[in-house]
């Protein structure tokens, strides 16, 4: 292709499970020039080619793995990749994105992105070597846990370095909130698309390449990264951030009366001290863990050297592990939250959905909704981490009381009724991650407009509530949440780590002019931005099409009703007549109509004629 010069392989992989068939096809220039990568990439796969009838866990979904144009490259944080589908766990769209050496790896075997269809006739992993495609037998790692499955791979092939994705048992039990693992200790954690690889009976994806990938100026790279690095080894925050990654936001949080805790009834929480970055410095922590290209050096590797759990290792835990599987489920002790945090990465579950369905386990077993008997037995209270941990092993094997927790917190909620549904901490189906809103209108307006369902990495702008003011509904908040919807994305779909620009001050722009000089494509940050808006309203137009309107983007009721209870922010609820008003101007400012429904002429504007048409 004569668009770009550098920063893209130029191939994608078609691979189909059902026929053994893998097949080779060039990026179109509609990719490239109105989707960038990554997220971008996938939106655009899912809407042109996933029919709206699909059902999530059926063959004719589609799973895509989709790198950036700098992944890979030599850029601050540049090991990204995108895995996304139809949501099992929402019905919609949905993506997770993942850092560490995979993504690079994918792109140095020759592929820019991969899409997946069909679902094998037995249990598969892909081997993806220097470009060639092979589909392997993985009758033998079915039932195994990801560390196992990735171990047996290594051996199997000799090969110790190369990069593996793979699911858990809860993927292959179709747990809608199961998650794929990589490289041991990174998760594509959210909205379930271990369920998708685990109904299409694909295990794992193994990577490992040597090739090149082309850059336009490699010189002004070099210098761009020069410049990023700079600015990030000067920071303030680097040492902290290498000290304890993105654990240290525990205290942040519970100072500021943002931290879940037992199932989203508290802010904050008394034993903060047992289980935050200090304690895991203390108590846990061997050493950090990089992904490609970064200084932050964010991932803390963690063993347990005593007591119950002793020998447990995992890669945590980071905030929201912490955040959902400690504090909102009542865990004191660091202890807990690793050996918590290892159980999810092994058994293949989202962890902030793990800690999520958990907790409102725990809470409809105290208030009498689920007896003992249809709990196994188990004592479900807050803070009993050994009936928390069999509770993990029961959900992904779905058996008992764990085939209802395993659908997610909505359907157990409407099943289980009686009130439950208030306090099913979600939205659109997906688990609120890791931040209570209650004193955050801006926040609350992410959870409740987000395009896949309640995630923070979307829009993570609670730092705004805190600067302008707590109780305020303003248009400026509004603003603010559509900016962060349009910023954030922008890392997604250029394959890097948002947080050296979030934490450590590197400019946005210099990202753009990285992304410049490693394609030869002239491009400016609100020609980025514009992008981003772009696969927003796509995404959203996947919604629609599945049924989706303005009504559903909204919160639980216990964010209206139920005052925070303590700290700085006692007595704060969201206003539910104001928050009302919110997402009626976001859908204004947006250019949708009353509905919720992006506007055909909108659309038309962003270059999605064709979209508005089908709409």
């Amino acid at each position: 292709m004569s668009e770009f010069k550098g920063g893209y392989v130029g191939r994608i992989g078609r691979i189909d499970l059902a026929s053994q068939r893998a097949t080779d096809e060039t990026l179109s220039p509609r990719l490239v020039r109105d989707f960038v990568g990554g997220r971008g990439w996938s939106a655009w796969i899912a809407w042109s080619e996933i029919h709206q009838s699909v059902a999530p866990l059926g063959s004719e979904n589609k799973l895509v793995i989709a790198t950036g144009p700098l992944t890979g490259l030599l850029t601050t944080a540049s090991g990204k990749t995108t895995f996304a589908s139809i949501s099992p766990q929402t019905g919609i769209y949905g993506d997770s994105n993942v850092g560490g050496m995979f993504g690079p790896e994918l792109k140095y075997s020759g592929y820019d992105a991969l899409i997946i269809e069909g679902k094998a006739e037995r249990p598969t992993y892909l081997l993806i070597d220097e470009g060639r495609v092979e589909f392997k037998d993985a009758s033998h790692l079915w039932g195994k846990g990801s560390y196992e499955t990735e171990d047996i791979i290594k051996n199997d092939l000799n090969d110790r370095r190369i990069k593996i994705a793979s699911i858990g048992p809860a993927g292959e039990n179709l747990v809608k909130f199961s998650c794929v693992n990589v490289e041991y200790g990174r998760q594509a954690g959210r909205t379930g698309i271990g369920a998708v690889m685990g109904a299409k009976k694909l295990k794992a994806v193994a990577v490992r390449g040597s090739k090149d990938v082309a850059v336009a100026d490699f010189e002004r790279l070099r210098s761009l990264f020069d410049e990023a690095m700079q600015v990030a080894l000067n920071h303030k925050d680097l040492r902290m951030w290498q000290r304890q990654g993105t654990l240290q936001i525990l205290d942040w949080s519970n100072d500021n009366d943002c931290l879940p805790t037992r199932n989203f009834q508290a802010a904050n929480f008394e034993a903060i001290g047992g289980i935050d970055g200090y304690a895991m410095e203390s108590k846990t922590k061997v050493s950090n863990k990089s992904c490609f290209g970064c200084p932050m050096g964010c991932g803390q590797f963690s063993i347990v050297r005593s007591g119950d759990y002793k020998g447990t290792a995992a890669e945590g835990p980071e905030y929201e592990n912490a955040a959902l599987l400690g504090s909102n489920c009542g865990l004191e002790k660091i202890e807990e939250v690793v050996h918590a945090n290892y159980l999810c990465d092994d058994l293949g579950l989202d962890s902030i959905s793990a800690g999520s369905v958990v907790a409102f386990a725990m809470e409809c077993f105290e208030r009498g909704l689920l007896r003992s008997e249809e709990v196994h037995g188990l004592n479900l209270r807050f803070g009993n981490a050994k009936a928390m941990f069999e509770l993990l092993k029961i959900i992904a094997s779905r058996s008992g009381i764990g085939n209802l927790l395993a659908e997610g917190v909505r359907v157990a909620s409407e099943k289980i009724g009686k009130g439950s549904e208030r306090f099913a901490m979600h939205s659109k189906g997906l688990e609120i991650s890791g931040y209570d809103s209650r004193g955050a209108q801006a926040m609350g307006l992410s959870y409740a407009t987000c395009d896949i369902g309640a995630h923070h990495n979307r829009s993570w702008a609670i730092t705004y509530d805190l600067k302008v003011g707590r109780t305020t509904y303003g248009e400026d908040k509004v603003k603010w949440v559509i900016h962060l919807q349009h910023l954030r994305p922008m890392f997604d779909c250029l394959g890097v780590c948002r947080l050296p620009w979030l934490e450590l001050g590197i400019p946005p722009e210099l990202y753009v002019n990285a992304y410049t000089a490693a394609t030869g494509m002239s491009s400016s940050l609100e020609g980025m931005l514009k992008v981003c808006e772009r696969v927003w309203n796509l995404t959203r137009a996947i919604a629609v099409r599945k049924g989706v309107s303005g009504k559903d983007d909204w919160l639980p009721d216990r964010l209206f009703d139920d005052p925070v209870p303590t700290g700085i922010a006692q007595g704060m609820v969201l206003d539910r007549s104001k928050f009302e008003k919110m997402i009626s101007m976001y859908h204004r400012l947006r250019g949708w109509d009353t509905k919720g429904t992006p506007t055909k002429e909108k659309l038309t504007e962003l270059g999605l004629k064709d979209v508005a048409d089908a709409l």
